[in-house]
């Protein structure tokens, strides 16, 4: 966790990435962050600017408890950061065996078609989507989150 405790929901952080840029998200209901498809060179502290970018992905996160992701600033929640977090769950013996969840406790069963481009359930190390941001800005497939996709087949 960032300091003793986690930040409040609607809390902007700065994320350094490897290449001595940043990267942006959004602290959510625990565990969840959303990240922002925005990044810079220099770091900014400018969370309407980063408020006003689409949305890259949003993941349950262990975040970090060394200082490295920094916080910028709050504002409520509104808009695509104030939905639910959608996200599946697929059998490991049995592939077509999938669920899809919410955030607010929904759920139901689901074919591995309908779970394309959803997130899988699983809880990222900061170090593990620092490495996923770059690659997305960078314009190189990320193994982790490829390996986390659905299998089809």
């Amino acid at each position: 966790m960032m300091n003793v405790s986690r930040p409040a929901p609607g809390t902007f952080v700065r994320v350094p990435l490897e290449d001595g840029s940043f990267g942006y998200g959004r602290i959510l209901t625990n565990p969840y962050v959303a990240f922002y498809n925005f990044r810079t060179m220099e770091p900014s502290d400018d969370y309407n600017l980063i408020d006003s970018q689409p949305l890259l992905f949003t993941q349950a996160v262990h975040l970090p408890d060394d200082g490295r992701w920094t916080e910028i600033g709050w504002k409520a929640l509104e808009g695509d950061v104030a939905k639910p977090v959608v996200q599946f769950m697929q059998d490991v013996m049995n592939f077509r065996k999938c669920t899809i969840f919410d955030s607010e406790g929904n759920r139901r069963q689901a074919e591995p078609e309908e779970c394309v481009g959803l997130e899988r359930a699983s809880v990222w190390e900061a170090h593990h989507i620092e490495g996923r941001l770059l690659d997305t800005f960078q314009g190189r497939p990320n193994t982790a989150e490829i390996h986390a996709r659905v299998r089809l087949k």
